[in-house]
């Protein structure tokens, strides 16, 4: 019994010397990264509170990824840009100035606002089955046909301005589990639509960020069971109050859904 409760210290003191040199390189490494954030509200962290007070409008939140990255590693720099509302153009011409030769991690979530992400939403909410199925079939021709042509613009934009960057492009989770718990609000119909739409517009950013070579970090599968009707804790709102908080990332869903994945991205 002596042996092997040596045995299993030595073991014990092996693994707590493995875990804290992989710490500590780790710290060390991030001390050489210089992150900038780009993006729309998934990325500012609109719906998560906390907001910063010199961000304005834009309403970037503590609680949002790239912020809890940052805090959790430490950068050697870190320039917060992404705001609500943002479309690629936007991308193109307020946050890119952002990057430079020294950028090593870039992250994004950019297309839904160009996909009319807002519009098809307050469409399924306030107007009939067929309004919505109609509105997320617009959304859906735009983002096959027009957006891919935008993305590839934002990212070689990213490409020329910081070629030797990281670049992960974030997607977009399911706003709802169909067939779960929700009584009230609407039905599974309009809710499958809207998932669709998220799986299409996934899919778009995902090839165009694959040509430019850069990471796509697929958020859908941890969202699972916590969206709006789902049978956990729900990292989704629903229709609430700021109104434009609606249908994004609670601080949960920023802390454990959009900040892990960003982390093993």
């Amino acid at each position: 019994m002596l042996r092997k409760a040596r045995v299993m210290s030595a073991t014990a003191i092996a693994v707590l010397l493995t875990l804290t040199t992989f710490f500590a390189a780790s710290s060390a490494n991030a001390a050489t990264v210089n992150y900038v954030a780009l993006g729309d509200s998934y990325s500012a962290g609109v719906g998560a509170g906390n907001y910063l007070g010199d961000s304005g409008s834009c309403k970037r939140s503590a609680n949002a990824y790239p912020y809890l990255w940052q805090s959790a590693n430490s950068p050697s720099s870190f320039s917060f840009v992404a705001c609500s509302g943002a479309r690629t153009g936007d991308v193109l011409n307020n946050q890119i100035s952002a990057l430079n030769s020294g950028t090593t991690l870039v992250s994004i979530t950019i297309g839904g606002n160009d996909a009319g992400f807002a519009s098809t939403m307050q469409t399924c909410v306030l107007n009939s089955e067929s309004a919505c199925l109609g509105a997320v079939s617009a959304g859906e021709n735009y983002a096959q046909n027009t957006l891919p042509g935008l993305l590839d613009q934002v990212y070689a934009a990213i490409q020329a301005k910081a070629p030797n960057a990281h670049v992960v492009v974030l997607g977009y989770p399911h706003l709802y589990k169909i067939g779960g718990s929700c009584i009230f609000g609407i039905g599974d119909t309009k809710r499958a639509a809207i998932n669709e739409a998220a799986d299409v517009l996934d899919g778009v950013i995902a090839k165009s960020a694959a040509n430019a070579g850069f990471t796509f970090a697929d958020v859908r599968g941890i969202f699972t069971e916590h969206e709006i009707c789902g049978s956990q804790d729900t990292w989704l709102h629903s229709t609430t109050w700021p109104i434009d908080e609606s249908y994004h990332p609670n601080a949960s869903g920023q802390a454990y859904g959009y900040f892990p994945v960003l982390s093993q991205s």
